[in-house]
C-alpha cells in the first residue's frame, strides 16, 4: 500500500537512514527534525499516510506532539520508534492512540509492516469520517422542530408518541418525519437509527437520560 510517511527524529542520520529504507519500500517520506517542525508544516489529512514519530525530541516531545494532535482533530496514525523505550511510556502512547511502538534498531520486515497497518487504518478512518461529515451536514440542514422530530423517532417512537411529547398532532408528525427522511438521505426508520448511532446522538440521549 503506498502512502506518505512523515518522519519526526531529531537525529539526522537516523532520518536519512529512513527515508532511504521507506523510499525503497515504495513510500513517499517528509522528515522533520522536531514536532514544531512538523506543527509548522502540517500534512494534508486528504492523503493517505502515517506518523513515525521519536519520542525524545527536543522542545515538544513525541507524546506531547501525539497528545496535540488528538486535541486538532488529526486522523493521521502515528507509530513511536524510539531507542529509549519504557514500559510507562509504551502503555501512556499506546491508550492514547498510537498504531504501535517499536525500538531502535527496528528490522525492516517489522517497521513495514507497522506502517502498512497503519495506512490501512488511515484509508478506513478517513472513509468513515467522510461518512460522518456528510450525515452532520444533513444534521446541520434540519430546522430546530425537525431536528427534535429526528431525536424523538430514533428513541423508537411512534408518531402519536412524538405528537404528544411536542405538542401537536400525529399528522404534523408525519409531514416533518417525512423532511427528516429527505433532508437526513434515507428511505427507511432503519437507516434513520443508523445515522443517529453513528454521530453519537442516541448515545448523548441514553447519557443524559441516565443522569436525570
Amino acid at each position: 500500500m503506498s502512502g506518505r510517511v512523515h518522519v519526526v527524529d531529531d537525529d539526522a542520520s537516523f532520518r536519512i537512514a529512513i527515508e532511504r529504507r521507506l523510499k525503497k519500500a515504495g513510500y513517499e517520506v517528509v522528515t522533520y527534525p522536531s514536532a514544531q517542525h512538523f506543527m509548522d508544516r502540517m500534512p494534508s489529512e486528504s492523503e493517505l499516510g502515517c506518523i513515525l514519530l521519536d519520542v525524545r525530541i527536543p522542545g515538544l516531545s513525541g507524546p506531547e506532539l501525539q497528545c496535540r494532535l488528538s486535541e486538532l482533530g488529526s486522523t493521521l496514525p502515528i507509530v513511536f520508534l524510539t531507542g529509549h523505550a519504557d514500559i510507562p511510556t509504551t502503555v501512556r502512547t499506546i491508550k492514547a492512540g498510537a498504531e504501535d511502538f517499536l525500538t531502535k534498531p527496528v528490522s525492516s520486515d517489522e517497521l513495514l509492516r507497522a506502517i502498512e497497518r497503519a495506512i490501512a487504518h488511515h484509508e478506513a478512518r478517513r472513509g468513515l469520517k467522510s461518512k460522518l461529515d456528510m450525515v452532520r451536514t444533513h444534521i446541520a440542514a434540519l430546522t430546530p422542530r425537525e431536528r427534535e422530530v429526528f431525536e424523538h423517532v430514533i428513541r423508537g417512537e411512534t408518531n402519536k408518541q412524538v405528537a404528544n411529547a411536542l405538542g401537536t398532532t400525529e399528522r404534523t408528525i408525519k409531514a416533518h418525519r417525512h423532511r427528516v427522511m429527505e433532508k437526513m438521505q434515507v428511505r427507511t426508520l432503519a437507516e434513520l437509527v443508523s445515522l443517529g448511532e453513528r454521530v453519537g446522538i442516541l448515545v448523548a440521549m441514553s447519557g443524559a437520560g441516565q443522569s436525570a
